[in-house]
Formats: structure tokens, C-alpha cells, sequence
């Protein structure tokens, strides 16, 4: 690797590490934080569909921002936005704001992340293959996943702590105050290398032409187009289960003001990451192709779902919530990598969040919907429901391995 590959590789681990932390303060305790500003579940999990809304509805204008102006502003523009919005949902907890309020400060949110899928990885691929670099994409990727998993973990318990010991409000703060800090390292340390921005056109007829592009390169190409159909049946599913653990673990433990245990339940997933990012280079290995870790990967997920339904144990529930987070990590690399090898270079940071934009439609339909399930029928009727759910990205994980493109046999 190349003395410029490195100092990519670096500046892409450090910002993940930071904004990884900064994002995952409130991860843990998201859920019990909107039911204390006094929404039910029905409202709460609505307003996490608000913020998956607003990734629907940002996430291919935010890819023209990528692809026409940088992906370095674009991140910029994430950082900035997130950190706005995030003292924006403070405020909200402290007037406790009536529900149209919070689906304007979740829909901000949203946007925030919009601008980071897509650029970010479209950012890392272009500067690596105009530095030279000699590592597979998936082996930085897994680095990416171990650095953000160590974020996570720390953030996740670290929030969930310090929210024992103060209160629901106060993890928002710390995330805030390291926005600020990612911000500026973001500013100093990140270059486009290896890409040129398109701004010839004005913004509606660019819009035009990357969203004709993303179609192209997306929907309309089938290698592509499967795995974009089986998103919104796998990531709604996982939004909702990911937010859902918090209240459901404490429900089991016994304990609802326990807010460490909510913690736990993020921290695991976090240590799940970054166990995956360690053994994906092994995991690799077992499959000849990307399209059968998926495969496998879904159908653990869907057993590990249904067991956490199923069971009245809080540590069998804790298992099966660490086989499902596995699972799910251990696959995420060889996905992106197949997806990023049948789509080019120009249009990537616009396909890449028009995929992000299809796992987020499925957000936003089946988080309210599960929770108004666990209303009527409770957390676990939640789980086997999502199970079922997610069982319906199976097909299209299917006709992905017919196309039998070339980004999907690996080459050990």
C-alpha cells in the first residue's frame, strides 16, 4: 500500500471512529429516551420512521450534492446537519413536544445521515483506487467495521451509563459536543482524491441525469437490482429490532429503569461488529460466492428473530441477540463489496444511496407497523412478526445468484 492508500485509509478509520462514537451515545437508550418524553411505542417507533423518511427523501438529492459538488462537502454538510439536529431532539425531550415536532426533528436527522451513505464509501473506493492501494475493498471495509465497532461499544455503554447516572438527556450532549470535533477533523484531514466533481449542469437537470443514472446503474441493472429489493425487508426489520432491544431487554430483566441494560444490548451488537470485521477474512473463505453469505446470513437472522420472540428468557434473548448482530455484520462487507463491483465509479455515491434509500423505505413502513404490534400484542409478538417479515428478502437474495455476475464470486 502506498504512502497516500495509508494516510486514505487513516483519515477514513478516524472519521468513522469519531462519528461512529458521536452517533452511538444515544444508541442505546434512543427508544426509552422518546417513551420518557412521553410518546407510546406506536409514536415513538413512528418517529423513527419520520427519521428513515427523511432518508428516503434526501438520500438521491444528497447523492447529487455527492456527485456534483464532493464528497468531502457532503460530509461536511452530514456533520453539520446532525449536529443541529441533535440539539434540535434535546430541546424537543425538554419541552416534551407534541408528536408533528418530533417528526420535523427526526426527518432533519434523516437528512443528516443521507449525506454521509453513499459519499463516504464512494469517497473511500475512489481515493483507494487513485492512491494505488494493493488491500481488497473488503479487507479495509472489515477494518472500518472493527474501528466502527469499538466506537459503538464504547458510545453505547458509555451513553447508557452516564444516563444512569444523570439522566435520559444528557448522552445527547456528549454526541453533540463530539459532532463538533468530527466536524473539524473533517474539514482538515479529507481530500477527493480520484474524483472529479460534475457541476456543468444546473441542479434540477443534474438531478435529471443522476437519478436516470442511479435507475440505470440501480433498479434497471439486475445484478443490483435484487439486493436493492431485499433491503426493505432486511433493514426495516433490523431498524425496528436494533431499537426495540432496549425496552424489550429491560422488560425481561425486569428492571425498566435499568438503563445500563439498554446499553448492554447496543454494546453487544457493537462487539458483534467488531468480531465480524476481525473474522471476515475467514468467513470469506467458506463461501464461493457473495450472494450465498447473504443467503445464510438471512436465514440465521430470521431463527434468531423468532427465537427472540419466542423466548421469556432475558439471557436466551441476549444469545440470540448476539447470533442475529453476527450474522448480520459478518455478511455487511462482502455485500458491499459485490454491490460496489457491478456499479462504476461515476454514479457510485448515487446508487450507493439509492440502496440506503430502499432499505429506508422498508424503515419506514415496518417500524410503526411492528410497533403498533408490540402495542396490542407485546415486544415478542414484535419479533416473530419481523421474522416473517424479513423472511420475504429471501427470494430476491435468490435471483441475485442467478444473474451469476462477476462481483459475486470471490476469489480467495
Amino acid at each position: 500500500m502506498t504512502d497516500q492508500a495509508r494516510r486514505v485509509q487513516r483519515t477514513y478509520l478516524l472519521l468513522t471512529l469519531l462519528s461512529t462514537l458521536a452517533a452511538s451515545f444515544i444508541w442505546g437508550i434512543n427508544t426509552l429516551f422518546l417513551l420518557d418524553a412521553g410518546l407510546s411505542n406506536t409514536e415513538a417507533f413512528a418517529a423513527n420512521a419520520f427519521f428513515t423518511a427523511g432518508q428516503v427523501l434526501f438520500e438521491v438529492p444528497t447523492g447529487v450534492v455527492a456527485d456534483s459538488w464532493g464528497r468531502r462537502t457532503s460530509y461536511l454538510l452530514g456533520t453539520a446537519t446532525l449536529l443541529v439536529s441533535t440539539l434540535l431532539y434535546l430541546a424537543m425531550w425538554q419541552a416534551r413536544a407534541p408528536m408533528w415536532g418530533w417528526a420535523i426533528a427526526s426527518i432533519l436527522l434523516g437528512l443528516g445521515f443521507t449525506f454521509f451513505s453513499g459519499a463516504t464509501e464512494a469517497w473511500l473506493v475512489d481515493a483507494l483506487t487513485f492512491s494505488g492501494a494493493k488491500d481488497t475493498l473488503e479487507a479495509v471495509l472489515a477494518r472500518g467495521q472493527i474501528v466502527a465497532g469499538a466506537a459503538m461499544l464504547a458510545g453505547s455503554v458509555a451513553g447508557g451509563v452516564v444516563a444512569q447516572l444523570t439522566d435520559l438527556g444528557m448522552p445527547y450532549v456528549l454526541r453533540s459536543v463530539l459532532l463538533g470535533v468530527t466536524l473539524v477533523v473533517a474539514f482538515l484531514s479529507m481530500k477527493d482524491l480520484g474524483f472529479t466533481p460534475e457541476r456543468g449542469n444546473g441542479p434540477l437537470e443534474r438531478m435529471r441525469v443522476v437519478v436516470r443514472g442511479s435507475l440505470e446503474h440501480g433498479l434497471q441493472n439486475p445484478p443490483a437490482r435484487w439486493l436493492m429489493l431485499a433491503a426493505p425487508f432486511t433493514m426495516g426489520v433490523a431498524m425496528f429490532a436494533f431499537y426495540a432491544f432496549q425496552p424489550y431487554l429491560l422488560q425481561l430483566y425486569g428492571d425498566e429503569r435499568a438503563f445500563w441494560i439498554a446499553g448492554l444490548a447496543a454494546a453487544i451488537i457493537a462487539g458483534c461488529e467488531m468480531v465480524a470485521g476481525l473474522i471476515a477474512p475467514y468467513v470469506r473463505r467458506l463461501f464461493s460466492r457473495r450472494t450465498h453469505a447473504q443467503l445464510v446470513a438471512t436465514a440465521i437472522g430470521i431463527g434468531s428473530l423468532a427465537l427472540s420472540g419466542w423466548t421469556t428468557s432475558f439471557w436466551v434473548a441476549i444469545a440470540a441477540l448476539v447470533v442475529w448482530a453476527l450474522s448480520q455484520a459478518a455478511s455487511r462487507p462482502m455485500r458491499q463489496a459485490y454491490l460496489n463491483g457491478v456499479i462504476p465509479s461515476g454514479q457510485r455515491a448515487t446508487v450507493l444511496s439509492f440502496d440506503n434509500l430502499m432499505g429506508s423505505a422498508g424503515g419506514v413502513v415496518v417500524q410503526p407497523a411492528l410497533g403498533r404490534v408490540a402495542d396490542v400484542g407485546g415486544y415478542a409478538s414484535a419479533y416473530v412478526v419481523g421474522a416473517a417479515i424479513q423472511a420475504a428478502s429471501l427470494p430476491f437474495l435468490v435471483f441475485a445468484r442467478r444473474e451469476n455476475a462477476p462481483a459475486d464470486h470471490i476469489k480467495n
